[in-house]
C-alpha cells in the first residue's frame, strides 16, 4: 500500500476544503488537499510539497488526525492538521476552495476517504481553535 496524505489546514476556527476537477468520478466533490508520498519522502515533506504545488502556499504541520482510511486497494490516506505559514491558498488543481467551520462541514459533498476525519475535526481541532 502506498501512502496518501491530506492536509486539514486550519485558520480562525475553519478548515480549508478543495473541490476536485478530476478524475471524472471525483469531480465536483470536496477533499482535504494533498497527494501521494514519493519514495524516500516523509509524509510531512510530501504534504508540504503537495500543498505548495496544489495551492501555492506554505504550511506547517501541527499534528495528525487519528486513523487511516484505505483508498481502493492500493493507497491509504492519513490526514495532518496544518497551519498556513506563508502565502494565501489559490486553487491550481482544484476549481474551488472553501473555509468551513465545524457546523458547515456537512454542507459539501466530501469524498468518502475524507469523511471519517470530519468528526475528529469537528469535535477536537475546530472546537478549540480560533
Amino acid at each position: 500500500m502506498s501512502s496518501v496524505v491530506g492536509a486539514a489546514i486550519v485558520r480562525d476556527g475553519r478548515v480549508l476544503s478543495a473541490r476536485r476537477t478530476f478524475p471524472a468520478e471525483a469531480a465536483g466533490r470536496w477533499e482535504f488537499p494533498g497527494g501521494k508520498v514519493e519514495p524516500g519522502e516523509t509524509p510531512e515533506a510530501a504534504l508540504v510539497r503537495e500543498i505548495a504545488e496544489e495551492l501555492g502556499c506554505t504550511v506547517a504541520l501541527t499534528g495528525w488526525l487519528p486513523g487511516e482510511v484505505a483508498i481502493g486497494d492500493r493507497h491509504v490516506l492519513t490526514v495532518a492538521v496544518a497551519e498556513l505559514v506563508a502565502g494565501e491558498p489559490r486553487p491550481h488543481e482544484h476549481d474551488a476552495l472553501r473555509w468551513l467551520g465545524a457546523a458547515e462541514l456537512d454542507s459539501v459533498d466530501w469524498l468518502e476517504p475524507d469523511r471519517p476525519f470530519l468528526d475528529h475535526l469537528r469535535d477536537g481541532v475546530l472546537s478549540c481553535s480560533g
